[in-house]
């Protein structure tokens, strides 16, 4: 439903933009530096989307709204971010919320635009993705999405979840919510008990 759709994304504009804000907070940025890195991880992953499906304008462009979302999400965080025990952990947590609704927005965008079920799952990883190596390659840090804790996996959880239920005929309107709970839920878990993926350890020679 477009109207669902629409919905669901201001907000994960405005999630992402407040991680992106909060990592500002963490360098230390003037009010500037906020808007600059909120923006970024705002709209990042959803413009490559979008010039890669080329499907129509950017979604920022054809809804300046986006643009204000994430303005107002950047100054909002400037005064609130004091007030945070720990702006680290909640940018995870924000993250992890904005990756859920990009997952699920990404995949139903490209689905909508006639992708394929597989290439739909790419862009839902993409769309999720993609603000947040945006913001840490250009803030010199490690990008979150490469720390030990899930996170791609979770990505994957959400638009193969949401591509799987509404193949299978679930409306719209049960199967993004549905789709959205799972991929937090697994990234929330990751979090708190540090779940992670089994790492490869190559066996033979030894590394130089």
């Amino acid at each position: 439903m477009p109207g669902l759709v629409s919905y669901f994304d201001l907000i994960a504009v405005a999630v992402f933009a407040v991680s992106g804000a909060l990592a500002a907070a963490e360098e230390k940025l003037d009010m500037l530096g906020f808007i600059l890195f909120g923006t970024l991880t705002g709209i990042g992953g959803g413009t490559v989307r979008d010039l890669l499906l080329q499907s129509g304008p950017v979604f920022w462009i054809a809804s300046v709204e986006y643009l204000w979302v994430c303005i107002g999400a950047s100054v909002a965080t400037w005064f609130l971010a004091p007030f945070l025990q720990s702006a680290q952990r909640v940018l995870l947590w924000a993250d992890g919320a904005g990756l859920a609704l990009f997952s699920v927005l990404g995949a139903a965008k490209a689905l909508d635009a006639g992708a394929a079920g597989v290439v739909a799952v790419v862009m839902g990883v993409m769309s999720a993705s993609f603000g947040s190596l945006l913001r840490d390659t250009l803030m010199n840090r490690i990008p979150i999405l490469l720390g030990p804790e899930i996170y791609v996996t979770a990505c994957l959880l959400g638009a193969v979840g949401y591509a799987t239920l509404t193949t299978a005929g679930v409306p719209v309107q049960a199967a993004m919510p549905l789709a959205i709970a799972a991929a937090f839920a697994l990234r929330a878990a990751a979090l708190i008990w540090g779940l992670r993926l089994p790492k490869y350890a190559r066996s033979g020679a030894s590394r130089p």
